[in-house]
């Protein structure tokens, strides 16, 4: 008999294809108003996230370990001086760092000992008006995260404005669709941003890598962008940005103003992914007028592209292989070789090493 060696089990991804060792995005500040929690599914575990009223910004599994009820039904109580979530059913109450403060039912002399209970703490960080949670592979590890949390430069406190929306699409169909570069004259063929009277253009743009992703250097926009133009004025370049798990923002800017728009991306289930777009800047006082024009846009934009996986999952039900060529899927390659090292960095333990070499991608769009 050939002797045969275990595989190790991967670390750094869960078995439905989700990156752990990562942070999220759980909301948008401004949703998490002081005293109030909501329940999310992050990576198909529930999450209740919420803010004390002192304005501490907090991460919890929602799951209470005695009844299994969720937590964010309860309300927050004041517990020895410290904000606790009180569990509706038995009045458990959890602190901000998932461990039990009190049982109720228990008689003075009894011996249980309430603080051996916890339920799983998410790290929590929040700038610009944004709230990320860090997800590590192992539930009860109380280590560092792994990598620091989101940064994309300097920004304002809070967002211009946000739009939401969720696609009917596992994360990695979500992120691919979102990146591609070749479907804007189809999909995206509004009379105001690319009508079709406007044909197809050569595209031949230089990428490089980043810090676990890639970015499209600093360039002119397309001579069909006259909307940035309009709004920013003259000598204009446009940064784009990828970077893991699921993050993808582009930085328009010229030496009066610089908007930067961040998409990202949360899976909730197998074919649930959230997006939340942030879009915030510094100058450009025209955009301050367009904030109604420019929600709608963006809202327009985000549901054509989950038309557009709607479309797709028809034909996912038959077919599972994707036929993707270069130049245009050539991010969504990359895209999948940085998971896989990612995957295997975190396994074997050692250092993340980006695999993207800088290239010159070209294309008609």
């Amino acid at each position: 008999m050939p002797d045969t060696q275990p595989v190790p089990a991967k670390t750094g991804i869960t078995d439905e294809g989700y990156l752990t060792d990562c942070w999220y995005l759980a909301a948008p500040s401004a949703r998490l108003k002081p005293g109030k929690q909501e329940r999310l599914m992050v990576l198909g575990e529930p999450v209740v996230v919420g803010r004390t009223p002192a304005g501490e910004a907090f991460a919890l599994r929602d799951v209470c370990p005695h009844r299994l009820v969720p937590l964010s039904a309860g309300r927050q109580i004041e517990t020895k001086g410290e904000w606790t979530l009180q569990c509706p059913y038995h009045g458990w109450r959890f602190g901000t760092d998932g461990g039990c403060r009190l049982m109720p039912s228990l008689t003075e002399d009894s011996p249980y000992d309430p603080t051996r209970v916890k339920v799983r703490r998410y790290p929590v960080h929040e700038a610009n008006g944004a709230v990320y949670l860090y997800v590590a592979h192992d539930p009860r590890s109380l280590a560092a995260p792994a990598v620091p949390p989101p940064s994309f430069g300097p920004l304002p406190d809070k967002p211009g404005f946000i739009i939401e929306d969720v696609f009917n699409a596992h994360m990695d169909d979500a992120v691919v669709g979102l990146m591609d570069p070749a479907h804007v004259p189809f999909v995206h063929n509004q009379w105001w941003w690319r009508p079709p009277s406007t044909g197809l253009k050569l595209k031949e743009k230089p990428f490089g890598p980043i810090e676990r992703g890639w970015a499209i250097d600093r360039h002119a926009p397309s001579s069909n962008s006259k909307l940035y133009r309009w709004v920013f004025g003259g000598n204009v370049q446009t940064e784009i940005c990828f970077q893991l798990p699921g993050y993808r923002w582009e930085i328009i800017s010229n030496e009066t103003a610089r908007l930067l728009t961040l998409t990202c991306l949360s899976p909730e289930a197998p074919k649930k992914t959230r997006i939340t777009q942030f879009t915030w800047w510094t100058g450009a006082p025209l955009l301050h007028l367009a904030v109604p024009v420019a929600k709608r846009m963006g809202a327009k934009f985000l549901a054509q592209d989950g038309e557009m996986v709607d479309l797709q999952n028809q034909g996912m039900a038959h077919q599972k292989a994707m036929l993707w060529i270069d130049d245009i899927d050539v991010q969504a390659k990359w895209y999948q070789q940085l998971k896989r090292e990612w995957t295997a960095a975190r396994t074997e333990s050692r250092r993340f090493e980006n695999p993207i070499q800088p290239r010159v991608l070209k294309w008609m769009s």
